[in-house]
């Protein structure tokens, strides 16, 4: 729980940072559920109109939390090491999204739990973010990728991470024992090296 110190000492920047980090220790606790204004503010120890002044509204709050997560998980992936084959770097990859999201199950979870209102669009920094690890994904897969056109190479990055995400979300969710007795990481291992296969078999036969 965080706790203050002397009120008139904390910037607007200490309290932003201060409401983020409590809302993820919520998160990370009681899940998407269990986070409310009022149980932000009882943990910095400020009235809920605070929170409100930081932040536009609940969902934009939520929203940076998701983007410290994606921050955090892009550092992860930028922190691989470059050397190997395409091959082995898509599995560096896969693996890591899976180690990622192990060890935060409810946080990552609350980037597909969480939904804005129909009258509002997802932030550009927010798509900034997302784009910028589906290109990790692509840059990876360029060249395996069947003649190595931009949109096969976008569309192949975004059907692994969809397989690969839907592993990670059944083990997150507790639930991979009712599909499978395998654990997630060769599941995502086998997922990764078939479709591979599939991208370098093409890419040959389009040599041909």
């Amino acid at each position: 729980m965080v706790r203050m110190g002397r009120r008139s000492e904390h910037t607007a920047e200490d309290l932003r940072t201060l409401i983020l980090e409590a809302s993820e220790q919520i998160i990370a606790a009681q899940g998407l559920a269990g986070l409310s204004a009022r149980e932000i503010a009882r943990s910095v120890g400020y009235s809920p109109g605070t929170i409100y002044n930081i932040f536009d509204s609940l969902d934009d709050l939520i929203l940076q939390v998701e983007g410290r997560l994606l921050d955090q998980l892009d550092a992860t992936l930028a922190n691989l090491p470059c050397e190997g084959s395409p091959h082995s770097r898509v599995l560096q990859l896969g693996r890591a999204y899976l180690t990622f999201t192990a060890e935060r199950p409810r946080l990552w979870n609350v980037l597909f739990e969480h939904h804005l209102p129909a009258s509002e669009q997802v932030p550009a920094w927010y798509q900034d973010k997302l784009d910028t690890l589906m290109r990790r994904v692509e840059n990876a897969l360029r060249p395996l990728a069947p003649g190595g056109e931009q949109t096969d190479v976008e569309r192949a990055a975004r059907v692994l991470w969809a397989g690969v995400h839907g592993i990670t979300s059944l083990a997150t969710a507790e639930k991979l024992s009712t599909v499978t007795s395998e654990g997630a990481q060769a599941l995502v291992d086998d997922l990764i090296r078939h479709y591979l296969a599939g991208l370098e078999h093409r890419r040959l036969a389009a040599a041909c």
